[in-house]
């Protein structure tokens, strides 16, 4: 173990140990979506979406976030992120995403524990949505803990049109050096067919989850979903920041 700046005891993972408590998380998460009262983390890109698994539901998604970043002919990813969705029922669900799996670069590996929860919806289209992802840093770590609270509130139309808005708040270091973030968190989401949707979201302000992300998700199997869009970041443009983003999804019951 050793000390941070700051005084907390923290100690170096190693992969024997990262593994051993990756397996454990999951294996809580899949024990509450079958024995408890629980749902999952669903998302438009970015953004959760007002979706709620239903009880003893299991969703699975790869995210890969890449921009052409090409030195001799080679282009690299920059981000992979795996994620588990499971529902529980009472309009509750939780999840689990692992990110930080950066190339090239030293990976910052993070382990996301997440739930939602929607405690209102009706039949005229309205619902509203609460979470909350804690973030877990486990290798190359910047800081001890951190957290990510949501509220936000969803309109679906009979044009198949569903709109979000809502607002955050991000503890220290989770997105921004040594400061908390909060603001705005958007979504769109127009239903084209039964194949096809074209969705948009967006986090306001200037720190690592600040994107305007459009693209499209489509179905190519009831079970499966692809999502390819572009994430456009709200400083900085025009140095470079901006990417690729997709994604595949899996129903697994």
């Amino acid at each position: 173990m050793q000390a941070d700046r700051d005084g907390w005891i923290t100690r170096t993972w190693n992969g024997r140990e990262m593994k051993n408590t990756i397996c454990t998380v999951l294996f809580l998460i899949l024990s509450l979506a079958f024995a408890g009262s629980l749902n999952a983390q669903q998302t438009i890109f970015n953004v959760p979406s007002a979706d709620v698994l239903d009880r003893g539901k299991v969703y699975g998604e790869i995210d890969l976030s890449f921009k052409p970043n090409c030195q001799e002919a080679l282009c690299r990813f920059s981000s992979f992120v795996p994620r588990v969705v499971v529902g529980t029922g009472g309009n509750v669900e939780v999840g689990l995403n692992v990110t930080g799996n950066i190339q090239p670069g030293a990976d910052s590996t993070t382990l996301v524990p997440a739930i939602k929860w929607r405690p209102y919806s009706n039949d005229k289209g309205w619902s509203i949505v609460v979470g909350d992802n804690v973030f877990i840093p486990v290798r190359n770590r910047s800081y001890n803990i951190g957290n990510y609270a949501y509220a936000q509130v969803s309109k679906s139309f009979k044009s198949g049109t569903r709109v979000t808005a809502g607002g955050y708040h991000f503890t220290k270091n989770v997105v921004a050096a040594n400061a908390s973030r909060a603001g705005g968190q958007f979504g769109f989401e127009q239903t084209v067919n039964k194949y096809l949707n074209i969705n948009a979201d967006w986090y306001t302000g200037k720190h690592a989850a600040g994107y305007f992300t459009p693209g499209v998700a489509f179905k190519p199997h009831p079970k499966v979903t692809g999502y390819v869009g572009y994430s456009i970041g709200n400083t900085n443009f025009s140095g470079g920041n901006h990417f690729v983003y997709t994604a595949i999804g899996i129903n697994l019951n």
